[in-house]
């Protein structure tokens, strides 16, 4: 018999139901301070909004406009009223929000990917995706001209062409950035991301090893 407390021989064979206190103690792999991970996901949503503040003013230079031009004093017509320039715009702003959501993604990849990535990687690139858009479109805009159509046109005068305000049709167009940013980023990490070794499985511990044979004599 035994007596309690009494230490194990040098010997014996480990007990496989013994309860490790310094495995215990260690934090949980790969756990993250938080505050680190929102500062990172707040800097790439600040990002992607002052971005927005670009993609705006391309937006208001590179899009086509809808042409009127005043024929008097109380009529106003389209200078090419089959012209496609209404769907231009939306796909012209399509177009920069696919870039930015492709140049955020990788830039974000490459500056995160030594640390891994992360959650906070992610949310910072739709939120900031999200934030951009919004102020590109509202940017436009408040810089296009005016929604006063006969403000505009008594200001350019009779048979004058003047500009229509700058308008986005489809909605739609405001979920390219983030949607382009999230997919791109996906890709990169499937792709290239850091790769972690598995932990060993749990009964691979030391003492179910082979033990070396004793020797004969």
């Amino acid at each position: 018999m035994t007596v309690p407390n009494t230490p194990a021989s040098p010997d014996a064979a480990p007990d496989p139901f013994a309860v490790n206190d310094d495995a215990l103690e260690q934090p949980p792999r790969g756990l993250r301070p938080l505050l680190p991970e929102l500062a990172i996901g707040a800097l790439i949503t600040a990002v992607g909004a002052l971005l927005g503040l670009l993609v705006g003013a391309l937006w208001l230079w590179l899009a086509p406009r809808v042409m009127y031009v005043a024929v008097s004093s109380t009529a106003i017509r389209y200078v090419d009223p089959e012209g496609e320039q209404r769907a231009g715009a939306d796909s012209v702003f399509t177009l920069l929000g696919v870039g930015a959501g492709l140049l955020t993604a990788l830039v974000a990849f490459l500056l995160t990917r030594r640390r891994g990535g992360g959650i906070a990687v992610a949310t910072g690139l739709a939120l900031g995706g999200a934030g951009g858009s919004l102020i590109a479109w509202r940017l436009g805009l408040w810089l296009g001209p005016g929604t006063n159509v006969f403000a505009n046109a008594k200001h350019a005068g009779i048979g004058t062409p003047f500009s229509a305000a700058l308008e986005l049709g489809a909605k739609g167009a405001l979920l390219a950035w983030p949607m382009t940013a999230m997919v791109t980023l996906l890709i990169l990490s499937a792709a290239f991301g850091k790769r972690e070794e598995d932990p060993p499985p749990y009964w691979a511990g030391p003492q179910w090893q082979q033990q070396p044979p004793a020797d004969a004599s």
